[in-house]
């Protein structure tokens, strides 16, 4: 059997290029606490994003965790339950309660129509992910948060990179997380940020991120440790240098499968959005009635050629047993997330994957076996 290809693997700069930087952290002994790589990451992401307020975290979800505790809120979140299940775990230990909103069969964001039904006198947040890196209808949400004076926090795990109507995706809406995983577009080992719409979000995150702490002498409320290191954040900084092309590469492969994939009956490739840069962080497809065999089978027969795509976001996180009792979970009340979750597959894309791994991924989802 050939070498196994999986759905993802992170980019790796050289080796030698991460030393020098790992010598001026031995040099210096600050390894933590906002140290001087954590500043320059900030500002460099600023620019990048081009935003004005940023605050680094050890990860993505204690991201959306401090984006959460930021904010005055109580009561009741909408939020999508086609997702990580860390957007809902971030939701419940914030002390908020997660009320589940149906996806669009197009792109499989939140709905607006959805959202606008579940939302009560007691809701006080949207909580939306950019699925795939696709963008959500930010405009939509934007007017139904201000029209019941909500607020409009982004899960844009996915969506570094983006950029939609001209804007970097993640300058969208109140708050929003950004998760830099090693599984994700742009990775730092571990880590995420929260971009804050204003100076005092991010003083309120910069507290929370670090126990609380004011000044030397003040703890003006209860927080958590979500610093991120400075080893994390000189890596941010080196990775930054070659995210343009980690994008091109992901390009090709992304072009790749499309020109091979896109006539094959009873698969749907879900589309760009308009108006949208995309980072190409995933490879979702649709497995229809119509295909050759069952989304499951599909699954099983790579992974028996050694190809591990993935059911990318299975299960629903209304059917989990955390979530499943909540009024919202009911299955008739989420009748397009019930049904993606059951025939959506992600197939492996990263900048590495050379052109006859990916026909070998090609051959074995149309079935004619390995190449």
């Amino acid at each position: 059997m050939s070498d196994p290809i999986y759905v993802t693997q992170p980019f790796l700069p050289p080796l030698s290029e991460f030393v020098s930087l790992l010598e001026t952290i031995w040099s210096s002994k600050i390894l933590t606490n906002q140290g001087p790589f954590h500043q320059q990451f900030e500002a460099r992401l600023r620019g990048y994003l081009g935003v004005e307020h940023i605050s680094l975290t050890a990860n993505g979800m204690l991201a959306l965790e401090a984006a959460l505790g930021a904010l005055p809120l109580s009561g009741e979140v909408v939020t999508t339950p086609y997702s990580f299940v860390a957007t809902t775990h971030a939701i419940r230990r914030s002390g908020l309660e997660p009320v589940f909103a149906d996806v669009s069969p197009v792109d499989l964001n939140i709905d607006p129509i959805a959202v606008e039904r579940a939302i009560t006198p007691r809701t006080c947040a949207i909580v939306a992910v950019h699925c795939y890196g696709n963008p959500c209808d930010v405009d939509a949400l934007e007017a139904l948060a201000k029209r019941h004076g909500l607020a409009l926090i982004y899960d844009a795990a996915h969506a570094f990179g983006v950029r939609h109507k001209g804007r970097s995706l993640p300058s969208f809406g109140d708050l929003s997380a950004l998760s830099f995983h090693a599984t994700k577009v742009f990775n730092t080992f571990e880590g995420g940020a929260v971009i804050a719409g204003s100076a005092d979000n991010k003083a309120a995150i910069d507290r929370l991120k670090n126990f609380g702490i004011t000044s030397e002498t003040t703890i003006s409320s209860v927080g958590f440790n979500a610093k991120m290191s400075e080893i994390n954040a000189a890596f941010g900084l080196l990775q930054l240098e070659h995210f343009e092309t980690c994008i091109q590469l992901r390009r090709r492969v992304d072009r790749h499968y499309r020109e091979a994939l896109s006539g094959v009956k009873g698969l749907r490739l879900i589309a760009h959005a308009a108006d949208t840069e995309p980072n190409y962080s995933y490879f979702p497809l649709l497995v229809e009635e119509d295909f050759r065999c069952s989304r499951d089978e599909l699954y099983e027969e790579l992974k028996q050629v050694g190809i591990y795509a993935r059911r990318y976001f299975y299960p629903l996180l209304s059917n989990i047993p955390s979530y499943q009792d909540l009024p919202s979970a009911r299955q008739d009340e989420l009748p397009v997330a019930n049904a993606a979750v059951e025939r959506i597959l992600c197939l492996p894309i990263y900048p590495s994957l050379s052109t006859h791994d990916q026909d070998r991924i090609i051959e074995g989802v149309i079935g004619r076996g390995p190449g």
